[in-house]
């Protein structure tokens, strides 16, 4: 299969789609331990700054917002194959429900995890972003 949109595209918004969930703060507060120090009261690291970086956040919406429609309902279709909701062979069934959906960025952006089932969804196709830029 040869996806609509170009593999640097979709590598692009892979990558930009990791450093925006590298960022972004969950629920998970990781119990009742105080900020910093783990269940045995060792101090931890935070992997996050304390300012969240606003501009990756509106580059990967601009980067999915410039795709064409096609490309987008694509994108979102790889997405539900990746998570499960679809399987590979359903892909044609996948596209059809992806372009019918009304805001498919925000699809995107509230979806968890969306760089790995990107990935997973474009590798039930055998494609991958394996030499490409900075994801190699």
């Amino acid at each position: 299969m040869e996806p609509l949109t170009p593999l640097e595209t979709l590598c692009r918004i892979i990558l930009r789609a990791k450093e925006y969930e590298a960022q972004v703060p969950t629920d998970y507060d990781g119990g009742e331990a105080p900020e910093n120090v783990d269940d045995e009261g060792h101090e931890t690291l935070s992997v996050l700054d304390d300012a969240i970086n606003t501009s990756v956040e509106e580059e990967l919406i601009a980067s999915l917002e410039d795709l064409a429609e096609d490309q987008q309902a694509e994108l979102l279709a790889f997405a539900w194959v990746g998570q499960g909701t679809y399987e590979a062979a359903d892909w044609d069934e996948a596209i059809e429900a992806a372009t019918e959906e009304n805001n498919v960025v925000e699809e995107l952006m509230d979806m968890p995890m969306l760089a790995s089932v990107l990935e997973a969804g474009m590798a039930a196709f055998d494609i991958n972003c394996d030499g490409i830029g900075d994801l190699s």
